[in-house]
């Protein structure tokens, strides 16, 4: 879509286009022009113009506007990796970088499409039509075991086990320094942070509580002072973002945590990082165990860890003593 500005009109940019363009596209609003300029997608003489404040310059400007997403998720042919699968529900290996559902910004290669061509139409409907089969989520850079429920009958007894934290949930995660104790549990309350509204906290009033059992299953360096560790963590509550939060809250955050990771670990640390090749959180969830919602059979499912993980603890002990 292209509109001209003539010199002398609305001093704001966003406003300039939106007066200029409300007898040919009338549903652009000014918020989602906003929009528009700050993904690259406005440019006058072929440069991109990203703040809506801007004054406005006369000239040629070019509005590409992206095409709608489809209302519901697309079935795609995604290899997944199964541990189990009857006609009630499916246990897999997710791998890091799948994001669990569509969502802003990515609205395909997530497992629920993965899941919608694999089950071909036998999948629960309870999640939604963005979310169906989905009982829960692991973050999209977060590897390990997951459940989906492929009838409303199992996705809403799981859902029950899960509310009632009758889930065994264990992860792996290799973090910078250590916790101290070695062994304990850490029990608060996680909610957004105030500070920033994309990020979980723990928080003094309000959120909800959270509790996670750690155990130090190995450490890298001095004793006195370690520089990484493997921590294995089990659930007690399944809050969002509740390992990475709890580990950071103990002054050990998950190696390459883009968000709660603060502080730069240390040099031979971020060194056995680079040489595994990590570019996510290094957080694994291995076990998931639950009575089966209509057979009562108990089930337990374990994952190995990732390659790489597994080449992260290989650099780890070659580069620290």
């Amino acid at each position: 879509m292209e509109v001209t500005l003539a010199p002398g009109g609305a001093s704001r940019l966003d406003k300039a286009l939106h007066e200029a363009l409300s007898d040919q596209a009338p549903e652009l609003s000014r918020a989602r022009l906003q929009a528009l300029m700050a993904e690259g997608a406005v440019t006058r003489d072929g440069q991109a113009v990203m703040a809506g404040s801007a004054r406005a310059a006369p000239g040629l400007y070019l509005i590409e506007i992206p095409a709608p997403a489809p209302a519901e998720p697309q079935a795609q042919d995604i290899p997944l990796t199964i541990l189990f699968e009857d006609a009630h529900l499916i246990v897999l290996d997710k791998p890091a970088g799948m994001a669990v559902h569509p969502g802003p910004g990515r609205t395909d290669g997530t497992l629920v499409n993965a899941l919608l061509h694999h089950c071909a139409g036998s999948l629960s409907g309870v999640g939604g039509v963005a979310r169906p089969g989905i009982v829960h989520r692991l973050d999209a850079d977060t590897s390990g075991v997951m459940v989906a429920a492929k009838t409303d009958q199992a996705h809403q007894a799981l859902s029950k086990l899960f509310a009632a934290h009758d889930i065994e949930r264990a992860y792996i995660a290799l973090v910078r320094g250590a916790p101290r104790p070695e062994r304990g549990r850490v029990e608060t309350r996680i909610g957004r942070s105030q500070h920033d509204r994309k990020k979980m906290a723990v928080l003094t009033n309000g959120g909800r509580v959270a509790i996670t059992d750690y155990a130090l299953e190995g450490v890298w360096g001095p004793q006195e002072r370690p520089l990484a560790a493997r921590v294995r963590c089990t659930l007690q509550t399944g809050r969002t973002h509740q390992i990475r939060v709890h580990m950071a809250s103990l002054g050990c955050p998950v190696l390459g945590d883009p968000v709660y990771g603060s502080g730069a670990p240390a040099g031979a640390v971020r060194e056995a990082m680079a040489e595994a090749g990590l570019g996510r959180q290094a957080l694994h969830a291995t076990v998931l165990g639950f009575v089966h919602p209509v057979t009562g059979e108990r089930l337990r499912f374990e994952s190995a860890l990732p390659a790489d993980m597994a080449a992260l603890q290989q650099a780890l002990t070659k580069k620290i003593a």
